[in-house]
């Protein structure tokens, strides 16, 4: 396909003001200023007569990425032949890929490559449709245009990133000896006697061992291992809201992976949960790291959904699951005082056997507007109704809090070091 370029258009509306000028100045030879039409349209023509072939070219890109990490796709053209000096790619792709910057980009005469990069925006499978390519003539007039359909897929999994992280903190700590520091504290499973030394509880004295060895000895115990631990996500419609470009059900999900891998990596049972209106994936528990790629393919199975959150059947049915004690965790978003109180009884009548935990995100956007210095009045109304929601919001945390369940507030980025903190305090204290 040719089409012209601007530079044609331009050459070709300069002969209107030059024949205007010649019939002003010379007025005897106006007829000059009709063979300009003629002479751009063969320079035009011999243009496209001579413009390169299309070059090949070739794209490599991951099949796999994950959410909020960019997809870079390379494309690298063969500039052996008769090539075109200078190319410009243009990729279409669906709606789960958002272009970084620029979804065009130009190639110079002596480049190779061309690097185009997208941000996957929702988790699921998405592609690279179609690929445009032009280059234009020798002389610029015409654009030479050639479309070929792609048909690529990939597949935007969930964030775990911050798991790689702790994978490689956890490795080295181990080899300094932390994770023995970890596993040793005030749990219920007898480790091993040491000498009583100052600075020691003195309720953990084994009496009847110093009176056999004539010697203080002390019982130090090791956090009790084989625990459960289930996240509970909610998928409904307050959750699939973005917070900071990408959604809070994608925030939560790896907050949850970084947890369970650290859960695994300590020896406890790990189990995943989603629901929105209802139940929608119950994964039973796992353990051991090798079964950490089934709790990444679960999560990416969990579904953006627009329906309302239905606590008292969901947790409910998590409840009726279980069949030991477990720590819980619920990752939802507080939208009405309505849903809340729902969700206060439901999560009332879980603690009676499990141990609760809630986690939410920070919400940067109604504190910012609260705190807002206002110049309009439309400021004001805008920073009253924030915070109303924020009040609402904080009496909620603190109805759950008076009840025994415990309530984890952190940004975004913060939320999953925050969630591994939590749990290794729970298992310091013995609570689980």
């Amino acid at each position: 396909m040719i089409r012209p370029t601007r530079r044609s258009v331009l050459l070709l509306a300069a002969g209107a003001p030059l024949a205007l000028l010649l019939g002003v100045i010379v007025p005897h030879l106006w007829f000059i200023g009709l063979v300009w039409v003629p002479l751009a349209l063969t320079l035009i023509g011999l243009d496209a007569l001579f413009v390169p072939a299309s070059p090949d070219f070739q794209l490599q890109f991951p099949g796999a990425v994950e959410i909020g990490a960019p997809l870079v796709v390379e494309i690298t053209v063969d500039r052996s032949g008769d090539s075109p000096l200078a190319l410009e790619f243009a990729i279409a792709t669906g709606p789960r890929l958002v272009p970084l910057a620029d979804d065009r980009v130009r190639l110079g005469p002596d480049e190779r490559t061309a690097l185009i990069a997208f941000t996957p925006v929702r988790r699921g499978s998405d592609g690279l449709r179609q690929l445009w390519l032009r280059w234009t003539g020798p002389l610029g007039l015409v654009w030479r245009q050639r479309v070929e359909t792609l048909g690529r897929n990939v597949v935007i999994t969930p964030d775990i990133r911050p798991v790689r992280a702790a994978a490689a903190m956890l490795l080295r700590d181990a080899q300094v000896g932390e994770m023995v520091r970890i596993d040793r504290g005030e749990g219920s499973e007898f480790d091993a006697l040491a000498e009583w030394r100052s600075g020691m509880e003195r309720r953990t004295i084994d009496w009847n061992q110093s009176a056999r060895h004539l010697k203080l000895l002390a019982r130090e115990n090791r956090i009790e291992r084989n625990n459960q631990v289930v996240f509970a996500i909610d998928a409904g419609r307050a959750m699939c809201e973005p917070v900071a470009g990408l959604p809070r059900i994608d925030r939560a999900i790896s907050a949850a992976l970084l947890a369970a891998y650290s859960a695994l990596k300590l020896g406890d049972r790990v189990g995943l949960f989603g629901f929105d209106s209802k139940p929608r994936i119950t994964s039973g528990t796992v353990s051991g790291t090798r079964a950490f790629p089934l709790m990444q393919r679960l999560a990416g199975e969990l579904d953006y959904s627009t329906a309302e959150t239905n606590f008292t059947l969901a947790l409910a049915t998590l409840a009726g699951d279980l069949t030991r004690r477990s720590l819980v965790i619920v990752f939802t978003e507080f939208t009405d005082q309505a849903g809340a109180e729902m969700m206060i009884r439901a999560a009332a009548s879980l603690m009676k056997r499990h141990l609760v935990l809630f986690v939410v995100l920070e919400d940067a956007e109604l504190e910012g507007i609260a705190a807002a210095e206002p110049h309009e009045i439309d400021d004001v109304s805008r920073a009253v109704a924030a915070a109303a929601m924020l009040r609402e919001r904080r009496i909620v945390v603190s109805r759950l809090r008076h009840l025994g369940i415990h309530v984890l507030e952190a940004a975004h980025d913060a939320v999953g070091p925050a969630l591994v903190r939590q749990y290794l305090d729970f298992k310091r204290r013995n609570l689980l």
